[in-house]
């Protein structure tokens, strides 16, 4: 093929202001913009993306054992690299496995304690999801279970519905449902690619969001940590601490107040701090915080145990239930009137849980160098809740703080949630009758412990620098959270969130263009002063992915005060407007409404003595354009490939005065 010519030299002028092609080239050039292939029928846009949701499915021509066995592999990556996996990845995955269980042990027990759940709950979490998870999750070093986030949303939205202190077997009851629900809808967004729904909470909100829960979770573990014996189902900052100072002064003036709880809860949170700090500075040593919370535990429970201090008003544990996971399929709420509450309790825990879980996968990911399959994460993460909540599980997903533990202690496959998951049911079935003794305190006091790494202030303050509407989401969030509830926290961070779509698309950049010195690049004139306009010509990029009925007569209006002088422009001031340049190179779409306030502009500029141009439209653009006869409106011949070539066509031309 022929070179194309970059300039309108083969254009001559004739009467009446328009022109005609010369170049055959040019004319395939024409050919190209106004005749582009057809976009796809609607039921084609319908179904497509439904069918290609299926990432299970193979489009390559296979025999049926073929897909058969792609099928396996893809709802269960453990098959792809099992059957390599070696000895020495064991013995690495074994310790991470033993670490990570000391861990998830002590924590468990009191994450459900926050869910207002019975401890052994909290441990039955750590079975059966984990091992779901290493036969279907993709992650490496993902560790599942029991998390502060979650534990603390069901225990602010379940009470709402059954009240734990009068029926706490309709409140168990309806966890369990939530956390069917939860896990179907989590299968549901992996299965049908609809993981964009997770986006909703955005990256700023999630900070703010987990920064707000993380106090309220601090404060609510004063009960434990104080030895109250009263305290307020709200999850409100002030609410909280009007409890506390009203149980605590009650009991005091009582005489009904034991301070060894409190002795005891800050004495052992001292020691889990420091050997946090003590890890965090020597990478070697990364397994003393990983152990100190149960060493916590054994000791405060012996000191308890031979010093009798149960009897002197130290709050325990006492009965654990022990033994393999009972089935709760027959405590599933589907009947009753709690069903549409669960439902959305359960959407609600889905999305939060599967945000976490999939930020702390990504990231660890990317450490390691490989790439994390959300879709897939949220299959596995929807089955493993699913399959939880028939075996007297709640919700579970990925921990920050148990999944840095699991990696820096070096694992390299997901066996080691396997070994974790085991190494609890072992615990389960031998060592619950130890914890009997076991203070509150130190429950509280290991919560608080983990708290810090839901804090993230540095994060804060790079959102403030880099975007402030996404600040304005962060501290919504964290405000919502801290003075409401954590439904009004997170619908605040949504609802700003989607007001800062709604601005960008209601309000969209309009830039005026210029030729940049010595190139053939138009660019905005605001970021390159240097950028020389045309006299008498306005060049207009509309920097949107659509012009539709929420933006186009905003673009409308700005662009006729700009020709008719009502807004004063430096770039144009030279003289009238004879040529209005649309640069719809970055617009993606355009619907009735737009296509109406291209015309109404079109009317208005020849009614001003001026011309309307269009560069590069994409094909959606153009094909809509024709159908609605646009293009012949404006004249064909005014439909140009790049800027620059249409500012020679308009230069060329003569037009008439208004």
């Amino acid at each position: 093929m022929s070179s194309v010519p970059t300039d309108a030299s083969t254009m001559r002028v004739i009467e009446q202001g328009h022109f005609h092609l010369e170049d055959s080239d040019q004319t395939e050039r024409f050919q190209w913009l106004l005749n582009p292939p057809n976009p796809p029928p609607l039921w084609k846009k319908l179904f497509s993306p439904l069918r290609n949701s299926m990432f299970f499915l193979s489009s390559k021509k296979k025999t049926f054992i073929a897909h058969a066995v792609s099928f396996l592999e893809s709802v269960f990556p453990i098959l792809n690299w099992f059957p390599n996996y070696k000895a020495s990845q064991f013995k690495d995955d074994l310790l991470a496995g033993l670490t990570l269980a000391s861990l998830s042990i002590p924590q468990s027990i009191g994450y459900a304690n926050l869910a207002k759940l019975d401890p052994q709950y909290g441990m039955y979490t750590s079975v059966v999801p984990p091992l779901i998870y290493a036969l279907m999750g993709s992650s490496r070093e993902i560790a599942i279970g029991p998390v502060a986030v979650v534990s603390l949303l069901l225990s602010s939205l379940v009470p709402k519905v059954v009240d734990p202190a009068i029926d706490p077997n309709a409140y168990r009851n309806v966890v369990f449902t939530v956390t069917l629900f939860a896990g179907i809808f989590q299968a549901a967004f992996g299965i049908f690619r609809l993981g964009f729904l997770v986006d909703f909470l955005s990256h700023a909100a999630l900070v703010g969001f987990m920064a707000g829960a993380a106090i309220i979770i601090g404060l609510q573990q004063l009960k434990g940590l104080l030895g109250i014996d009263h305290f307020t189902a709200q999850t409100d900052a002030v609410s909280v601490l009007e409890s506390v100072y009203n149980s605590l002064h009650h009991q005091i003036t009582s005489r009904n107040w034991y301070p060894l709880n409190f002795v005891i809860g800050c004495s052992f949170l001292i020691f889990l701090l420091v050997a946090r700090f003590v890890g965090r500075r020597n990478k070697k040593l990364f397994w003393l915080p990983a152990i100190a919370p149960l060493l916590s535990v054994i000791l405060s429970t012996l000191i308890v145990y031979l010093s009798k201090a149960d009897k002197k008003g130290v709050n325990i544990i006492k009965h654990v239930k022990g033994g393999l996971n009972p089935s709760s399929a027959h405590m599933l709420q589907f009947n009753g009137q709690y069903v549409g509450q669960a439902a959305k309790i359960g959407l609600i825990s889905a999305v939060i849980a599967l945000t976490e879980a999939i930020a702390v996968g990504r990231s660890f990911a990317s450490i390691k160098g490989y790439h994390l399959d959300g879709n897939k994460e949220m299959l596995a993460m929807g089955c493993m809740n699913i399959a939880g909540s028939l075996t007297s599980c709640y919700v579970a997903t990925g921990s920050f703080s148990r999944t840095a533990v699991n990696f820096s202690a070096g694992c390299q496959t997901s066996v080691s949630n396997i070994v974790m998951a085991v190494t609890v049911f072992l615990c389960l079935e031998l060592f619950t009758r130890l914890l009997y003794y076991t203070p509150m305190a130190i429950l509280a006091s290991i919560i608080l412990s983990a708290l810090p790494g839901l804090i993230d202030i540095s994060e804060a303050c790079y959102i403030w620098k880099v975007d402030k509407l996404d600040f304005l989401a962060c501290i919504g969030a964290f405000f919502g959270v801290l003075f409401a509830t954590v439904e009004i926290g997170l619908l605040i961070a949504v609802s700003i969130s989607f007001a800062k779509i709604l601005i960008q698309s209601i309000r969209p950049g309009i830039e005026v263009l210029g030729k940049v010195p010595r190139t053939e690049a138009f660019c905005d004139v605001r970021q390159y002063p240097m950028a020389i306009t045309t006299p008498g010509i306005l060049v207009v990029r509309i920097s949107s992915g659509s012009l539709c009925f929420a933006n186009a007569n905003f673009v409308r209006e700005r662009i006729l005060k700009w020709v008719t002088g009502e807004d004063k422009l430096k770039e144009t001031s030279k003289g009238r407007v004879q040529s209005v340049i649309l640069d719809m190179t970055n617009l993606m779409n355009v619907d009735t409404s737009g296509i109406l306030a291209l015309e109404e502009l079109h009317k208005t500029l020849l009614s001003h003595g001026a011309q309307l141009a269009m560069v590069n439209p994409r094909w959606v653009v153009i094909h809509k354009l024709k159908v609605a006869n646009f293009v012949d409106k404006i004249g064909k011949e005014w439909v140009f490939l790049t800027v620059a070539e249409a500012v020679d066509a308009c230069l060329s031309c003569k037009f008439p005065e208004p």
